[in-house]
């Protein structure tokens, strides 16, 4: 079929009913996606943990690989990971390696536990920036007013001979001693003036903020102060979720969070009831259509049945194209369809009128045919022929200028 009859045949009525089901299913899509990113929490800020027995990971601490920066505090000391054995691990660059064991995100207090290794090493390298925890002070009650930095204690060590060890046994480090020497600690209230240490040579002084003779601290952090919220039942984040500042703000914590799983549910079930509904919409379209169609089919078949004996000529679809020169020459558009130039023989100009399908249930065809099939005028266009070829419908005129007003 030639794009002209196409576009004769495929009137108003067909082009609202698909732009709106067009226009439908792209509401439908948009809505799914709406569905899927309007929840208030973000999925890669659940609470995490490394193992069921240890304690849920959540703001001012991050668990790394599991959830994004902004989902902790921007400090290193937040930064939470797990061991190859499932064991949650903080981790401060080039120094400390402490086990987790419990956070009370109320209180701000946190449990470490030394994992066999020399914490007096560990301690000689430690990046106090990078460690923003702290034993609690006595008399300190107020979280508002906290420290920059933690509070911290001094220690100075000296390398003794090891043949004094009865001497110097009370202040001995095992773990960085060696078989020829002994390492000794002082802290800095400590007086150490009375000892001989003739046999013994400075050797370092550090600061830490933990005691380096324990395996398992209760500590406590200070900033950020999420305590107000976590008592009230609410959650803690950065302001805006903007990891490159250190404000933040409390939140109220929907009951029911809706994972990313959920949420994908959700948008499926949206989507595939929108194409569903969208089809549902089309086939009945299209039956409702087919049914009209072959009312209006029986409705021609009986009428043309009784119309024989005037004897106008019926042509098929396959004789309009062809008297038509497949709709070559277009003479005008009409209501009910679209009038083109044919040619019955070489001296014989016809107009065809291709009737629209979309249109009237076949009234327009038997009308026609059954008024200019009885008339014959001067004046009048003399009906010639028709085509009704199942769904196909056309009228054959004589061709007169008067065929364009038809």
């Amino acid at each position: 079929m030639s794009m002209k009859l196409f576009k004769a045949r495929f009137t108003s009525g067909a082009h609202k009913l698909v732009r709106t089901m067009l226009i439908y299913s792209l509401f439908c899509c948009i809505l799914a996606v709406n569905v899927a990113e309007a929840v208030p929490i973000q999925d890669d800020c659940k609470v995490r943990r490394c193992n069921h027995q240890d304690p849920p990971v959540r703001f001012p601490f991050r668990l790394e690989g599991q959830q994004s920066p902004h989902c902790g505090y921007p400090h290193p000391g937040f930064q939470l990971s797990c061991s190859e054995n499932k064991q949650t691990l903080l981790k401060i660059p080039r120094s400390l390696k402490l086990l987790v064991k419990h956070i009370d995100y109320e209180a701000q207090r946190i449990d470490f536990y030394v994992p066999g290794r020399c914490l007096w090493q560990q301690l000689l390298d430690l990046n106090l920036f990078a460690f923003p925890f702290a034993e609690e002070q006595p008399g300190f009650s107020g979280l508002k007013d906290y420290r920059s930095q933690p509070a911290e204690s001094n220690y100075t060590l000296f390398e003794c001979s090891s043949q004094e060890k009865a001497l110097y046994k009370s202040y001995r480090v095992a773990c960085l001693s060696t078989p020829g020497s002994q390492i000794i600690a002082f802290a800095s209230d400590e007086n150490y003036y009375g000892l001989n240490l003739l046999n013994c040579s400075y050797f370092r002084n550090f600061s830490t903020p933990i005691s380096p003779y324990g395996i398992r601290f209760q500590l406590r952090w200070y900033k950020p102060d999420c305590g107000d919220c976590e008592a009230q039942g609410r959650g803690c984040r950065l302001t805006n979720n903007n990891s490159t500042k250190e404000q933040t703000e409390c939140f109220y914590i929907p009951k029911h969070h809706i994972g990313l799983g959920e949420r994908l549910m959700i948008a499926g079930i949206v989507l595939g009831s929108s194409i569903a509904a969208t089809i549902a919409i089309a086939v009945g379209w299209r039956y409702r259509l087919d049914k009209k169609e072959k009312e209006s089919q029986v409705k021609i078949e009986k009428f043309l049945e009784d119309y024989k004996e005037l004897k106008p000529s019926r042509y098929s679809y396959a004789d309009i194209k062809r008297i038509t020169n497949h709709f070559k020459d277009k003479l005008g558009q009409g209501g009910y369809g679209t009038v083109f130039k044919g040619r019955l023989s070489s001296d014989v100009l016809v107009a065809v009128k291709v009737l629209n399908n979309f249109k009237g249930n076949g009234e327009e065809f038997i009308n026609e045919v059954g008024s200019m099939g009885r008339i014959h005028h001067v004046n009048v266009t003399r009906l010639v022929g028709f085509c009704a070829d199942g769904y196909d419908r056309a009228l054959v005129y004589e061709y007169l200028l008067r065929v364009m007003q038809l």
